[in-house]
């Protein structure tokens, strides 16, 4: 999906144009993909703008960093803050944000101890990631050819910009294929999560999503979900999923903040249909807690 271009870029402590947020083509991240990075979203409410769970994804952004031995050089609450002051700087009302930590220049090679780590954050308008009629009707996934990367491979744990070539590997063979979107299985052959979104499967009214040991990343709009499922009434078992598992599937969404939460209705030509009564009521509360009209969850939301 283009970006849609807007006012201001946070880098470094300060807004500058959009025009001037560049970095130099010698950036060790460039080269070697040494960056953590988010993806968040403010959405519209009756008090304006809110940024869903902003601080975690902030924490999660640092301790990605302390994964890789990156000391970002500043707190999760001064960015914080810099996110907001982005926000009302391009007077957005409803918005996609990546903030990113990044190895920058002046150091080349694989010991990246010395290059000083730069931290942006970016803001604009932007849809949902699979499309809104894939938000309303699903999308057809592809179970991947590319695993899903090992934890001793590289650790899940982290957000790390170089790991996604993965996924991008993955995401470009379901579109080869037809299809909107992948489903990656681990290292050991069980189900893990998409190129870029968490997996959520319903079959006799119980809702499965693999674990945290399938090499996934601990999606915090997965965590959300787990949550509303659980208030819902509903039992959520976090267990390994095997392929043909997926092919029985009653019903079965992606989760993510670029995805939202996005039904499947397709897997590897299995048909799932349309949206099912489960996913349609936990769609319904997700965008009602994200707009702000759940009192339960209002602490998910940080007003700009």
């Amino acid at each position: 999906m283009p970006i849609q271009k807007v006012d201001k870029i946070w880098m470094n402590g300060r807004l500058v144009d959009w025009k001037d947020a560049k970095i130099h083509v010698l950036t060790h991240a460039l080269h070697y993909g040494s960056g953590v990075f988010e993806g968040i979203r403010c959405y519209n409410t009756d008090r304006g703008p809110a940024v869903f769970r902003l601080r975690e994804h902030l924490k999660r952004m640092e301790n990605s960093a302390k994964i890789y031995k990156m000391g970002i050089p500043y707190s999760v609450e001064e960015l914080r803050k810099a996110t907001k002051d982005l926000i009302k700087a391009n007077n957005l009302s409803e918005c996609y944000i990546r903030p990113i930590a990044y190895r920058g220049y002046g150091e080349m090679g694989l010991n990246p101890m010395q290059a000083e780590v730069d931290v942006a954050i970016a803001a604009w308008p932007w849809g949902t990631y699979l499309g809104e009629d894939g938000l309303k009707n699903g999308i057809k996934a592809k179970i991947s050819s590319i695993h899903r990367i090992s934890p001793n491979t590289l650790p899940s744990e982290a957000k790390a910009s170089g790991q996604y070539i993965n996924s991008i590997l993955a995401k470009i063979e379901a579109l080869d294929a037809g299809y909107d979107e992948a489903v990656m299985l681990d290292h050991r052959g069980f189900v893990s999560e998409g190129p870029g979104e968490n997996f959520f499967m319903i079959r006799d009214g119980i809702v499965y999503t693999p674990p945290e040991h399938a090499s996934i990343l601990a999606g915090i709009t997965r965590n959300s979900i787990i949550k509303i499922v659980r208030d819902m009434g509903y039992q959520v078992r976090e267990t390994d999923l095997t392929r043909g598992m997926l092919y029985l599937a009653d019903e079965a969404f992606f989760t993510g903040t670029a995805a939202e939460l996005t039904p499947i209705s397709e897997i590897d030509g299995r048909e799932i249909g349309k949206p099912g009564p489960i996913t349609k009521k936990l769609q319904d509360r997700f965008f009602d807690t994200v707009r702000g009209r759940v009192r339960e969850y209002e602490d998910w939301l940080d007003y700009v």
